[in-house]
């Protein structure tokens, strides 16, 4: 398993390469992932999974969403067949970026029903205050009671929580004791202990100055200071800054009973490997692109297997970091295109009419990095789509 299938692949196609030339791009050796977890896993793994639009739908893309249920439930059900969990409804699945909340909570209920179905597959699903419009938050109360009733809709649904970032809250919390006042309350009420999930503003710019200061080194001490207060409430905390030094420290002054879950799109495969101090579990949007690998990679490092832990995973962090570059919010791009290539859609439409955030050369340089990752599942597949997107977009095979 992981060895490449052939020394060179045949296949090749004609790619922008920049400054307006073209090349001919000849594809790699592939190689090929198991489609179900081989062994245990030594982490907790979750895959933050995007959502399918349904391309047929008579909507305006940017004004109402319509999904493909079963190609969501699917994607989904692939993910737990690696050993991943899903990580539902967060801004991967464009929560605030084309996913409203009456969707997303559908979209919660609907993977919460599939998991229970498999015999309690994990899913945590995010509950955040997105339904009150940011102009419409007037008060600390304000914010309470959004996240109140997010919280008990997917406690009805039988749902875990990851509690997200509030655009809210970020507008009218002034001071370390707001932010305190808001968490202290909604811990207190959470049936099951909750993923916290810190989303820095490279993300959403809506996110700036969380926890109510602009120096990140303050944020830090506040949020570490109320999850440690609320441990018993916290399985743990997502940090999605693109800062691992910052995890680091974090990770090493959070409760020992609190779980460090990165969210660091660009040196994952570092952190989750950790140090002699400890170690990071994975919340990632890029695990929606990479299950198969990932998971395989995981499976290795909880085998002692570090070295394949690395052969595999370190490949991938290239593509991730492209996927996710400035401007970092429409990597969901990236994602969805992924998911076209390796078959889990048939087209390239988003919800929100989102395909459209990235351009022509980051989509082809995406294909050569997922590429020499060995990440396409098919290349033959992969490259015909290829094609047909460049195509669209005037570059002929």
């Amino acid at each position: 398993m992981n060895k490449p299938v052939m020394p060179v692949s045949s296949l090749s196609l004609k790619l922008p390469a920049g400054g307006g030339l073209i090349e001919s791009y000849r594809l790699a050796a592939s190689r090929t992932f198991p489609a179900r977890l081989e062994g245990t896993l030594n982490r907790v793994a979750f895959s933050a999974a995007h959502v399918v639009a349904d391309p047929l739908a008579d909507v305006d893309p940017w004004l109402a969403s319509a999904i493909d249920w079963d190609r969501t439930i699917a994607f989904r059900e692939h993910i737990w067949d690696l050993g991943l969990g899903v990580a539902e409804a967060m801004d991967t699945a464009q929560r605030g970026m084309g996913l409203d909340w009456p969707t997303s909570l559908e979209l919660i209920q609907r993977s919460v029903r599939a998991a229970k179905a498999r015999g309690g597959a994990l899913v945590f699903s995010g509950a955040g205050t997105d339904h009150l419009a940011v102009e419409d938050a007037k008060s600390i109360d304000d914010v309470i009671r959004a996240y109140e009733e997010q919280i008990v809709a997917v406690e009805k649904a039988g749902g875990r929580i990851i509690l997200m970032a509030s655009r809210a809250l970020a507008k009218l919390g002034r001071n370390a004791d707001d932010y305190a006042r808001v968490y202290n309350r909604v811990l207190s009420q959470v049936r099951e202990p909750v993923i916290i999930h810190w989303l820095g503003d490279m993300f959403d710019p809506a996110l700036a100055n969380y926890w109510g200061t602009e120096s990140l080194d303050t944020a830090m001490d506040i949020a570490v200071g109320i999850i440690n207060a609320n441990a018993g409430k916290v399985d743990g905390v997502k940090v999605s800054l693109l800062d691992k030094q910052r995890e680091i420290d974090m990770r090493r002054r959070l409760d020992p009973d609190v779980k460090m879950y990165t969210g660091d799109d660009f040196n994952y495969a570092e952190l989750i490997a950790g140090d002699d101090r400890g170690f990071s579990h994975a919340l990632l949007g890029i695990f929606d692109a990479i299950a198969p690998a990932a998971s395989y990679a995981l499976s290795r490092l909880s085998a002692g297997d570090e070295a394949g832990f690395h052969d595999v995973l370190g490949p991938t962090v290239p593509l991730s970091r492209h996927i996710f570059k400035a401007p970092t919010r429409f990597y969901k791009t990236g994602i969805v295109f992924m998911a076209y290539l390796n078959g889990h859609q048939d087209h390239f439409t988003m919800v929100g009419g989102q395909e459209s955030t990235r351009s022509t050369l980051h989509l082809a340089e995406l294909f050569r990095l997922a590429d020499q990752a060995g990440l396409l599942s098919n290349p033959e597949m992969a490259a015909r789509r290829m094609k047909a997107v460049l195509a669209l977009r005037g570059i002929e095979a």
